[in-house]
């Protein structure tokens, strides 16, 4: 039997002769597909302003460079991410401070926030682990209240919703990721939502060496900017899933309820919570009963690979990394962050898969964790 991998990227034949087009063209670089892109992803968000970038990682820095964020600032945000989440606070010079999450939702604890602001702290970055959304109206309510810019970090929301709206339809700054696993992908990339043409124009010159083009054929800098412009290949292949995610999201939709259905509720394992169209299954994630289990986390994944499955990891609590040990973190800091990132697993979910692979999934975990529970 073939093996199950966690997740497959969609590219259709149609992408894959976009794709062939752009490469006869000779032009490979940001061209008339990265404008093309950032138009449909605008006519996506209601029509506001939308570029390109290399990285969601490169969307959140320079969303840091727009709200003016650097030295001496801090921004609050989640453990339970992505490393880059925090890596790029602390690229531009400005100070993490790590809020622990909500065990039912497993992103940052909003009730939490408020105890973590100082006279540093500049902006918020909310992350929706697995695509779950953040609940918005409290997130800005106290944002607007201290003065705080909201830097969304929805790399893994792309089509979810909150409050009957698309994910970047509304709000402050808003970073979406095309990343190879994640709903939608240009092979790397991803792109920021602003809020006006203003810091559309910065954006441009940040993703590109700081660089503008003038009439006269020369050109000025004004800003120090970096390298992270989207090529046209990538962005070829981001129209091609842009028009998909719609189906995409729905199959992911329908996997994930057959996962509630199938899965065998004596194994103890905690299950994603179920918000409906406020999550794009962008993964499905359960939390093992270690305290039950005979085998350690690493085991059980080497015995689903026997059983044909692919098992991930997202994400270990980052502040146990080194990097941010040797910056005074320590176990016990954000418990329930801790507890949800040792026990974590993400199973097989992307479009491509069938029913029946969601039942051989839900087969092999019995099969593995039932002789190990005490």
């Amino acid at each position: 039997m073939d093996f199950l991998p966690f997740t497959r990227p969609d590219i259709d034949e149609d992408t894959i002769s976009a794709v062939a087009e752009v490469l006869r063209s000779g032009w490979l670089t940001t061209g008339p597909r990265a404008r093309a892109l950032e138009s449909a992803l605008s006519d996506w968000v209601g029509g506001r302003p939308v570029r390109v970038v290399s990285s969601a990682t490169a969307a959140l820095e320079i969303a840091l460079r727009i709200a003016g964020i650097g030295p001496g600032d801090e921004v609050i945000t989640t453990p339970l991410s992505w490393v880059a989440t925090a890596n790029v606070i602390l690229t531009v010079g400005a100070t993490p401070v790590f809020v622990d999450v909500d065990p039912r939702t497993r992103n940052i604890d909003l009730t939490r926030i408020a105890a973590a602001i100082s006279p540093r702290t500049r902006a918020i970055i909310p992350v929706d682990l697995a695509g779950l959304a953040v609940e918005r109206q409290p997130l800005y309510a106290l944002a607007h209240q201290h003065g705080l810019r909201v830097i969304e970090d929805a790399a893994q929301s792309m089509g979810a919703c909150c409050d009957g709206q698309r994910i970047g339809a509304s709000g402050d700054l808003v970073a979406f990721s095309f990343h190879p696993n994640k709903n939608m992908t240009s092979g790397e990339g991803g792109c920021l939502v602003m809020n006006n043409q203003q810091e559309a124009q910065l954006f441009e010159k940040l993703r590109l060496q700081g660089v503008t083009r003038l009439a006269d054929g020369t050109m000025d800098v004004d800003v120090l900017g970096g390298k992270a412009n989207l090529t046209d290949i990538a962005a070829a292949i981001g129209l091609g899933q842009l028009r998909r995610l719609p189906d995409f999201n729905q199959r992911r939709a329908l996997l994930a309820q057959r996962y509630f259905a199938a899965l065998d509720a004596t194994l103890g394992c905690a299950l994603p919570l179920d918000a409906g169209a406020q999550s794009n299954w962008h993964m499905f994630q359960l939390l093992l009963p270690l305290q039950r289990m005979r085998i350690s986390r690493a085991e059980f994944i080497e015995r689903m690979k026997l059983e044909g499955i692919g098992i991930g990891v997202h994400y270990p609590a980052m502040h146990l990394f080194t990097l941010f040990r040797a910056r005074g973190h320590q176990e016990g800091d954000f418990p329930v962050a801790e507890d949800i990132g040792r026990r974590t697993i993400t199973l097989p979910l992307f479009p491509a898969m069938h029913e029946t692979d969601v039942d051989r999934v839900c087969a092999a975990l019995s099969r593995v964790l039932q002789p190990v529970l005490n």
